[in-house]
């Protein structure tokens, strides 16, 4: 990891020197670009020289172990002065990671009730509250783009929207199938039902992701409803986008929760876009052979990636073997702890990648 780390460190002079120039500020768009790159590199530098001074000063003190007068302190300097450069060490692996380039991103969730019937699409309401509550925690705005409700207070399908810097960071691990196992209040002699919920976390594309073209879709407008038909709006304001129709690619959008037409149509393209950007991602991962696609797992929306067991309030997350007992606190949105043991799992796993590539430990 030397050579690449020196490359990194070279990189960020080069741009800092780019940022002193004022004609950078004519070109707009290159500035930003160069800003970005700057700004991700600066805290990897800026530990990398903190851990270059922290082992100049172990150095320093290890010459004094052999002075009777200031042995000892010196032995508890090196303890602290050890300690840091392990902290400083694994922060520094860490930020040698090659970052998701759509972790900063907006993300579209969408939730739909699988397997299960009724159970389903409540424990489908339930995950959205779930992550409503989470989003924010973190301090994220949230938007429901499309719902359909039934009748018995849950949902066949949702989909909302999460804005905030770096929300698919905290969100793309959710995607998958979630299995909740519990006893239903309409069984009458105690047995525990499975059901299952699929979450697609979609980062959000910006035009100079998807290149979308108004020939590429059609767009219809009808009436909006709510469970059993029942007319939740007097104007035609629900939008449906169609995508390549009467295709094997065909991808349909409806967007129906917003009163104005023009919006459900913005937000409908969005998730289009959305959509369009993650078949690309899962087609180029499917081609390369990656051991790790998109997201953690195999990508696949039929994988079961986490359990949810209510008589024992229990959740394990399959993927890296992670089990709480803290169902109800996971689902009043306390998703902390649980993101963080997967984004280090990813984390270590890229590492190893990494070391088996460069032959270097990682």
């Amino acid at each position: 990891m030397t050579d690449e780390l020196k490359n990194l460190t070279d990189e960020f002079s080069v741009l800092e020197g780019q940022l002193a120039d004022p004609d950078l500020l004519a070109d707009q768009q290159r500035y930003r670009s160069v800003m970005q790159r700057y700004s991700e590199l600066r805290p990897l530098v800026a530990v990398s020289t903190e851990l270059s001074g922290i082992r100049e000063e172990i150095q320093d003190a290890e010459q004094l172990l052999d002075d009777p007068e200031l042995a000892d302190i010196a032995r508890e300097e090196l303890q602290q002065l050890r300690t840091r450069e392990q902290e400083l060490e694994k922060k520094r692996q860490a930020l040698l990671v090659p970052k998701d380039p759509f972790d900063s991103k907006n993300v579209i969730v969408e939730i739909r009730a699988a397997a299960g019937g009724d159970e389903a699409s409540l424990f489908a309401a339930e995950l959205l509250d779930m992550y409503l509550r989470y989003a924010a925690s973190l301090g994220y705005r949230t938007e429901i783009i499309d719902s359909h409700p039934t009748e018995v207070g849950g949902l066949g399908r949702v989909s909302f929207e999460i804005r905030g810097e770096g929300a698919y960071s905290h969100f793309k691990f959710e995607s998958g199938v979630h299995r909740v196992q519990r006893v239903p209040e309409t069984e009458s002699q105690g047995r525990i039902h499975t059901s299952t919920v699929t979450v697609a976390v979609l980062p959000e594309a910006d035009d100079v992701d998807v290149d979308l073209s108004p020939s590429d879709y059609r767009v219809d407008v009808f009436r909006s409803s709510g469970p059993g038909g029942q007319s939740v709006n007097t104007t035609d304001s629900a939008v449906r986008v169609t995508y390549k129709p009467g295709t094997e690619d065909e991808i349909i959008v409806t967007c129906q929760d917003g009163k104005s037409q023009l919006k459900n149509k913005e937000k409908a393209l969005t998730v289009l876009r959305a959509r369009l950007l993650e078949r690309e991602r899962e087609k180029a991962a499917s081609e390369q052979r990656e051991a790790r696609l998109v997201q953690i797992g195999s990508g696949e929306r039929s994988e079961k990636i986490r359990t949810y067991n209510f008589p024992q309030s229990r959740v394990t997350d399959h993927r890296i073997g992670y089990t709480t007992r803290n169902l109800s606190q996971l689902l009043q949105g306390e998703l902390q702890e649980l993101t963080a043991a997967l984004s280090e799992a990813e984390q270590q796993e890229q590492l190893s990648a990494a070391g088996s590539r460069t032959g270097e430990p990682a």
